[in-house]
C-alpha cells in the first residue's frame, strides 16, 4: 500500500482516520475559519438561518474576521458590510476581529492571517475567499469555500470534503536572482492551463522551492486556484517552523508526504532556465516571456495585493527603481500594516524604500488593503476607469477585475512590473539588473 501525500495526511488526521484516498468524501474538523467584508455578512446570514438567530459559533477562538476588500471608500454599502461584522463580533465575543480604522487593523487577510500567527503547519484552514490557498505555504491544508459551507462551519466546526488527487511540481536547481515565485507559478499555470489542476492538491517541492522565502512560497500557493487547484502546499521545513514559532506559541505538528505517496502527475522544472514572464489579458494562463512583449505600451503599473504586496515584493521593486524614474503612473499598495511599516524601516544603500519610491516618482503609497485588485467602488485607489493597459503584481486579469471592463491587465513579478514602469512598456528586468 502506498503512503500518503501531505494533503492526504492532514485530511486523514482531521477526519480521525488512519488514511484517506483521493475521491473519498470525509468530514473534516476545521482549525480556522476566515472571512472578510465581502462574504462575511452572507456567511453570518447562512449561520443564523441554519443554526438559529441566537446560536453561538462553534469556537470563538477559531473564527477570524479580517475586513480588507472594500474598506477605504465612501461607499455606504461597503461600510454597512463592515458594520455587520462589527456587530456580529460583539454579539459572539469573537477573539479575532481586525477592525479597519483601529490600531487592531492588519490589512489583506491572506498576508495578515500568517503574520498574526493564525496559520500553522498540519492544520485545516478554510476561508470565504478563493486565495485562502495561500496558507499552504506554511504546510497547512488551506482552501476557499462558499458562504453556505462557511455558514455551516461557523456553527459546526467541520466540513465535508472530497480528498483531492495530488499533482506535484518540482523546481530543481538554483533560480537566477531575476526570477521570483510569481515567475514560477505563472510558468506552471501557462503549462497546464487555467483548469489544468481542477480540484487537485498542487504540491510544490524541489531545491528552488526550498530556497524561496516564506513570502515567495505564499505567492506560489496563492495562485494555485488560478489553475483550478483545490489547494497549494509546500512541505514545512525549518524556515517555515521558525516563521510560525516567531508568531504564535500554539502547538502544531509538522506533516510531510511519504516518499512512496502516489501522485497523479509529477512535473519537473529546471529553475536555472526560467525567464521573467507575464500573463497576458485576460487569463493567468496566457504565458509569455517579458522580453518578447516589449512592443506592449503601458498606461500604469500596480504593485500590491496578497500576491505582490509583501515586503519582499517591494524590496524587489526597489532594486530596479532605485536611482531611476517611472514613465507611467505607478501605484503602490502594501498588503498589511506590518508591510507598510517595513517600507519605512527597510533601507537600500541608506535610503528607505519609501524614499526610493518617492524619488522614482511613484504615486503616494495607499493604506493597506486589497484596493484595485478586486476593482472595488469607484473611489478605490488604483481602480481602472477606461481602456488603460496595466501591468500588475496581482493574481487575476479577467475583464473588469481591476475596475473597467475595457482595461487590459498583464500579470508579472514585482521586478518585471518595476522595470516596465520605468520604460512604459513591458520590460524584462534583466535590462536593469545586469
Amino acid at each position: 500500500m502506498n503512503g500518503m501525500t501531505i494533503t492526504e495526511k492532514i485530511l486523514a488526521r482531521h477526519a480521525g482516520l488512519d488514511r484517506v484516498s483521493p475521491g473519498e468524501n470525509v468530514w473534516v474538523e476545521v482549525d480556522v475559519l476566515l472571512t472578510h467584508d465581502i462574504c462575511g455578512p452572507g456567511t453570518i446570514g447562512v449561520f443564523r438561518r441554519e443554526f438559529g438567530p441566537k446560536a453561538r459559533v462553534w469556537n470563538r477562538e477559531k473564527v477570524v474576521i479580517i475586513p480588507d476588500h472594500y474598506i477605504f471608500t465612501a461607499d455606504e454599502l461597503s461600510h454597512r458590510n463592515v458594520d455587520t461584522l462589527r456587530q456580529f463580533t460583539m454579539e459572539q465575543e469573537l477573539a479575532y476581529f481586525y477592525d479597519p480604522g483601529t490600531p487592531n487593523y492588519r490589512g489583506v487577510c491572506h498576508v495578515a492571517l500568517p503574520e498574526a500567527g493564525h496559520v500553522r503547519p498540519g492544520e485545516v484552514i478554510v476561508g470565504t475567499d478563493s486565495h485562502t490557498c495561500t496558507h499552504g505555504a506554511l504546510g497547512a491544508f488551506a482552501t476557499g469555500i462558499g458562504n453556505t459551507d462557511a455558514g455551516f462551519v461557523m456553527g459546526a466546526g467541520k466540513i465535508l470534503l472530497k480528498v483531492p488527487e495530488t499533482m506535484r511540481f518540482r523546481f530543481d536547481g538554483k533560480a537566477p536572482d531575476y526570477i521570483m515565485g510569481k515567475d514560477m507559478i505563472l510558468k506552471v499555470i501557462g503549462d497546464i492551463g487555467f483548469d489544468g489542476a481542477s480540484y487537485a492538491a498542487m504540491e510544490f517541492t524541489g531545491t528552488a522551492i526550498d530556497a524561496l522565502s516564506i513570502e515567495g512560497r505564499m505567492t506560489i500557493c496563492n495562485m494555485a486556484i488560478e489553475a483550478g487547484g483545490k489547494n497549494g502546499i509546500v512541505a514545512p521545513d525549518q524556515k517555515a517552523v521558525d516563521y510560525v514559532r516567531a508568531r504564535t506559541s500554539k502547538p502544531f505538528e509538522v506533516v510531510t508526504s511519504d516518499p512512496d505517496a502516489k501522485v497523479v502527475s509529477d512535473r519537473v522544472y529546471d529553475a536555472a532556465t526560467l525567464e521573467p514572464c507575464v500573463a497576458e489579458p485576460h487569463l493567468p494562463s496566457k504565458y509569455a516571456l517579458a522580453r518578447q512583449r516589449g512592443d506592449v505600451k503601458l498606461d500604469r503599473a500596480y504593485i500590491g495585493s496578497c500576491t505582490g504586496g509583501k515586503i519582499e515584493d517591494f524590496v524587489a521593486a526597489a532594486r530596479v527603481l532605485k536611482g531611476r524614474k517611472v514613465a507611467i503612473d505607478t501605484f503602490l499598495v502594501p498588503a498589511t500594516c506590518e508591510v507598510a511599516l517595513a517600507l519605512i524601516k527597510t533601507t537600500i544603500d541608506g535610503q528607505s524604500l519609501v524614499e526610493v519610491f518617492a524619488d522614482a516618482g511613484c504615486l503616494d503609497i495607499a493604506p493597506p488593503s486589497c484596493a484595485a485588485c478586486l476593482g472595488g467602488p469607484i473611489d478605490t485607489f488604483g481602480r481602472t476607469h477606461g481602456n488603460e493597459v496595466v501591468i500588475s503584481t496581482t493574481n487575476r486579469n479577467f475583464p473588469g477585475r481591476m475596475g473597467s471592463k475595457q482595461s487590459s491587465v498583464y500579470l508579472a513579478s514585482p521586478l518585471t512590473v518595476a522595470a516596465s514602469a520605468i520604460t512604459g512598456r513591458i520590460t524584462d528586468p534583466r535590462e536593469f539588473l545586469q
